[in-house]
């Protein structure tokens, strides 16, 4: 085993890696409440944004047992609504309540650039409401769209690859089993 957390399944077998998750904010974390944009955060009252149901319960656990020290928040945001997010989780306790700390958030301009930032996190999940992002993703083995957020995406759009969730209590499970059948069930 390498300091990743790699190692080789032997001959002809797929190669193990330590579990990563990543996740989106605007719409999996914060509740989209608004038509325009990504988030409802360009309202006149951002911070009465109210938090998707069960993101900060599954996120907690998620955190605590199947991946530990490796959750990282990855979100798309111009520089204010980078600083408008830091206030809306500080407000919101996010650190506190689900244990993921702030050094483990990133920032990206464009959407497509998340993939460079999750190749270089390791990441081996990601949650995301936009299946365009997710598209980007190619390398990272487990992709879930979450539609519980208020997202839009058309339902026979979404490929096989996708596994579609309306629920953080629903997704976590989903997710939770996908971690244990790369572990062979352990």
């Amino acid at each position: 085993m390498d300091a990743y957390g790699r190692r080789s399944a032997g001959a002809g077998g797929a190669e193990w890696r330590r579990p990563v998750l990543g996740v989106d904010i605007g719409g999996v974390v914060i509740q989209r409440t608004g038509d325009e944009g990504d988030t409802s955060f360009f309202g006149e009252t951002p911070m009465l944004t109210p938090a998707v149901p069960g993101a900060f319960d599954a996120l907690a656990g998620l955190a605590r047992d199947e991946f530990r020290d490796r959750v990282h928040l990855v979100s798309k945001a111009k520089l204010a609504t980078v600083d408008r997010t830091l206030r809306w989780l500080d407000l919101h306790d996010f650190t506190e309540r689900t244990g993921i700390p702030v050094d483990r958030l990133h920032f990206v301009p464009e959407r497509a650039d998340k993939a460079p930032v999750c190749a270089r996190l390791g990441v081996t999940h990601f949650v995301d409401d936009r299946i365009d992002v997710l598209r980007h993703l190619g390398d990272v083995p487990y992709r879930y769209l979450f539609t519980g957020g208020g997202g839009t995406e058309d339902p026979a759009a979404i490929p096989e690859w996708a596994r579609q969730a309306a629920a953080w209590t629903e997704l976590a499970e989903v997710i939770r089993l996908s971690v244990r059948a790369t572990r062979g069930g352990g």
